[in-house]
């Protein structure tokens, strides 16, 4: 139970992080099937790496039906083009954890992209101290998506499938 509770909140922070900007302000990235390598230092969570099936509908889907979410959890979300990509920062509180972001997006949403990100929790249910945490997002197109998934799909580690259309399901998993 506890590396599914992992597995939700890492994609639950992709889906937050894909979801924090207006679908007009980020590039909607290629069809097809883009494999996502998380690596987390300052966590105990370990390297992940899943696939996440897409088209141009997925993408601004995440974004529209996710930034209501983002909007009821997160205090502040600025995004900012930048020379050689986004910068993105926001402030947002679950489950009485306040955690402050800021991250760096660079790439080409056609082949490849990174999003390096910073981040301070605080509080918490044990009332944490606080912790900081660095994350980053390597992403790169695989080509076309698997004939067995569909757009919205994300494989995790280990086989556990989910769509993103299921952001409904994702909040009612999110402590309160």
């Amino acid at each position: 139970m506890t590396r599914k509770l992992a597995l939700l909140g890492s994609v639950v922070c992709l889906v937050l992080s894909a979801g924090a900007a207006r679908a007009d302000d980020m590039p909607v990235r290629k069809a097809g099937l883009w494999e996502l390598k998380m690596v987390r230092s300052g966590s105990a969570m370990p390297e992940m790496t899943m696939q996440h099936c897409t088209d141009e509908t997925v993408d601004k889907e995440m974004n529209n039906n996710v930034s209501p979410m983002a909007k009821q959890i997160c205090s502040k979300q600025d995004i900012k083009k930048t020379s050689t990509g986004y910068v993105s920062d926001s402030e947002c509180n679950v489950a009485g954890m306040t955690t402050t972001s800021h991250a760096e997006i660079v790439g080409d949403f056609n082949s490849a992209y990174t999003v390096k990100t910073s981040s301070h929790a605080q509080g918490g249910p044990a009332g944490s101290a606080g912790r900081d945490t660095t994350m980053t997002l390597e992403a790169k197109w695989l080509g076309a998506c698997k004939p067995d998934q569909k757009p919205g799909d994300i494989v995790m580690p280990g086989g556990f499938k989910m769509n993103v259309r299921d952001v409904d399901k994702l909040k009612a998993l999110l402590p309160k």
